[in-house]
């Protein structure tokens, strides 16, 4: 096996890959985006007892969004999405629905929210997008069968 066959550890790949958002930010700006589509306003506690963290780790996470650029806030005031927020958290919810839907139809379940929310952050835009198209086929199979 040559040195330069590409494995690495999980850590490695995130190096390489350097992204912009961590799998954790990634989780709490999904979860914003899903309280503004139910609610008009979104404040560190909503956030807090939605994902069953304590507020002063909310408020870490919400300084490092507001920093990178997806969210604005003040100070024990409101959380407002930016339009690069906007924008990363359709795509977020979006690869949280592909990847629920399509497990769901591979496991014949209705509920596989512990998987998807263990693996959504390691597949990337196209294997998301191919894996729409898997289970829009696969689907239609099981209907017609």
């Amino acid at each position: 096996m040559n040195q330069d066959d590409g494995f690495y550890t999980m850590k490695g790949y995130e190096r390489n890959g350097e992204p912009e958002m961590s799998s954790a930010m990634e989780d709490y700006l999904e979860m914003i985006t899903r309280l503004y589509q139910e609610q008009d306003v979104v404040r560190v506690t909503d956030l807090s007892r939605m994902l069953h963290v304590k507020p002063s780790s909310v408020t870490k996470m919400v300084q490092q969004l507001k920093v990178s650029g997806y969210i604005h806030c003040q100070k024990y005031g409101d959380i407002f999405l930016t339009e690069k927020g906007r924008e990363a958290g359709r795509y977020l919810l979006f690869r949280h629905d592909v990847l629920h839907r399509f497990l769901c139809a591979l496991n014949h379940s209705e509920d596989e929210l512990e998987q998807v929310e263990k693996i959504e952050h390691f597949l990337n835009r196209d294997t998301i997008e191919n894996l729409e198209h898997l289970t829009a086929r696969m689907t239609e199979k099981q209907r017609r069968n």
